[in-house]
């Protein structure tokens, strides 16, 4: 009688270690775990963060004026420099900063501005909507053209002309998307009526 349980509990300790070897190799055989994919509302917001970026105005040198009189030793103020020398730590690297890229820009009234911020406004949305399955991009395409035909050297353009660049290629045919539609290297180089913008140098 005795025999029989140490047999039946053997027999459980033997599946038990089995089972627990198999599990040690298929886990270190398992894919790793996936990152997340981005949620409509994540990509909506990149594109507006991407698309929708104000450039910044490049100040012309007579606005940037040094202040006089005033060394670099004057602008700390005391208790720093004391805790400076009393306690020297090393500074920590800081992280590089984005890059801007000056472009420019021709400027707009404040009603034709009015008029391509809207149209920008539908435009990229609309790629984001354009990656839903079963959709298109017929609502930023036209958008685009309409504001590249109407303000060629304008932020607005610019900023046209990279949503159809971005376009994936496989689009482009139907949209029938030209070279010069996704050309943004106009805006690298001083036109005239244009003025320098700086804007931050993203994907």
């Amino acid at each position: 009688m005795n025999t029989f349980w140490l047999k039946v509990a053997g027999a459980i300790v033997g599946i038990v270690v089995i089972v627990v070897i198999v599990g040690m190799f298929t886990s270190n055989n398992a894919p790793p775990p996936e990152e997340p994919d981005k949620t409509f509302y994540d990509q909506t917001r990149e594109d507006k963060e991407e698309f929708l970026a104000k450039p910044q105005a490049v100040e012309s040198p007579q606005q940037q004026v040094p202040e006089q009189n005033q060394t670099i030793e004057e602008k700390v103020p005391a208790e720093e420099t004391v805790a400076k020398t009393e306690h020297p730590q090393p500074a920590p690297k800081p992280a590089a900063p984005p890059k801007p890229r000056t472009l420019y820009f021709k400027p707009l009234s404040e009603i034709d501005q009015i008029e391509a911020e809207r149209l920008l406004n539908v435009a990229v949305p609309g790629r984001s909507i354009g990656r839903l399955p079963m959709t298109g991009y017929n609502l930023m395409v036209p958008n685009c053209r309409d504001i590249i035909k109407k303000w060629p050297d304008s932020y607005y353009a610019y900023q046209a002309k990279r949503l159809l660049a971005d376009l994936p290629e496989r689009f482009w045919p139907r949209y029938k998307v030209t070279e010069e539609e996704r050309d943004v290297s106009m805006f690298y180089e001083q036109r005239p009526g244009t003025q320098p913008f700086t804007m931050e140098e993203s994907r």
